[in-house]
This record gives structure tokens, sequence and C-alpha cells, in this order.
């Protein structure tokens, strides 16, 4: 079991972990290497994964250490839900930190039942982004009864800092990078329209927008058909 790092120690920690997120240049890689360095760095934890849950459209995980915490196997977890308006919740509950147990329950079991059929006894979700849609949750699971203090709690909202931060770099720069390749693709597309009608560069543009909302295509994917069909 991890222990876990305090003062200088932490802050090495903190600081070796932020250096390896950044150094990833996809939102996946992003995400696999948090839920790698979870394992790494908060004290009791195991097993992690990144789960998304959207709204409409459910569940998905879409980072994970080992097979255990995969979409195959980990059930929905009830307590997801209220990452919505919480930051970091952990189970069984103590310390009257807001989580499950209490009323007679026994605490050492209360809310991880779902997974009691794989070995699992704790849970610490920390939420890395949320709107009104979907929400996007790093856990970290443990074998063990009471595995996460609040110490791992604390130190979660920490690291899950990081990992929003590089998270949301990486996601921009992707971003950038795609709308740079639309640019030039409809660039492209455009030129083709420009020769293959001979009109000009205003004209082939707007008849590149009037066909794309026509058959209810995005301008891109029009585009890529167009330039696509020029080289055949």
């Amino acid at each position: 079991m991890t222990r876990a790092p305090v003062g200088l120690e932490l802050a090495e920690a903190l600081t070796l972990a932020a250096r390896r997120l950044h150094e990833t240049t996809t939102p996946q890689a992003t995400l696999r290497t948090a839920v790698e360095l979870a394992v790494e760095l908060l004290p009791g934890a195991e097993h992690a994964g990144v789960q998304e849950i959207d709204r409409a459209e459910g569940r998905r995980t879409v980072a994970w250490t080992d097979d255990l915490v995969c979409d195959a196997e980990t059930p929905e977890l009830p307590h997801w839900e209220r990452l919505w308006s919480s930051p970091v919740v952990r189970l069984p509950a103590n310390d009257g930190d807001g989580g499950e147990g209490g009323d007679g329950e026994d605490e050492s079991e209360q809310g991880t039942e779902p997974l009691a059929d794989l070995g699992l006894r704790s849970v610490l979700s920390m939420r890395l982004r949320a709107d009104r849609r979907r929400l996007t949750v790093l856990t970290a699971y443990s074998g063990k009864p009471r595995a996460f203090d609040e110490t791992a709690a604390r130190l979660g909202r920490l690291f899950t800092a990081h990992v929003s931060l590089a998270l949301n770099a990486v996601t921009v720069q992707e971003q950038l990078t795609e709308a740079m390749h639309t640019r030039d693709l409809i660039g492209q597309a455009t030129g083709v329209l420009m020769e293959r009608l001979d009109i000009d560069a205003a004209a082939a543009f707007e008849s590149l927008v009037r066909a794309s909302q026509r058959e209810n295509v995005k301008l891109r994917d029009l585009a890529r058909r167009i330039v696509g069909a020029t080289g055949n």
C-alpha cells in the first residue's frame, strides 16, 4: 500500500506527477497516465479508472489500470451522482465527511456493496470535469476496508487539480490542431470547387456550405469527401 507523502516529499511527488501529465499529447494519454499515477500516489489505492457519465447516454469507462475496473466489470456506483456537486466522495465514509453510513448500518460495507463480487471494499472518487450534461470521474479502489482516510481525500483533490489542468491543456491543443486541419481541408475543397465549377473562392465556399446544409453533413466531413474524391 502506498504511504502518504508529506511536506517536501509531497511537493516533489506532485511536481513529478504534474510533469508526467503535461508530457502527454492527447486527452486519452492524459487519462491513462492519471490512473497509473493515482495508484502510485494515493495511499491505499490498488486500482483506478476514469468514468464519463452522460445524463443522456449513460456511463462508459475511458481509462483503467486493469481489467478489474474496466467497463465490462465495474458496476455503476450510486455515489457518482453526488460528484456533480461535491469534488470528492469516499466510501465507506467516516469522520463526518458527508458520505454513506450510520443509522445502525455497518459503515465498513455501506456504499460499496456493488463492488463486493469484485473483492473491492473501499472507493475514493474525485471529480475531474463537470457541466450540465457530462461528468468525468477518477475513481481509486481498494480491496481493504476503510483504505482511504481524510489524508487520501485531500491528496486526491490536489492530484485531480493537476490532472484537470493537464487535461484541459491537451484538449485545447487537440482542438486547435483539429481546427487547423479543418481549415486546410476546407481550403482544399474550396479550391477543387473553384476549378471544377469555374467560380471564385467566395462562390465555391458558399456552394460548399449549401451542400453541407442540404445533405446534413458537417462541413469538414463534406470537404474531406471532396478532397478524397480528387485523389482517386
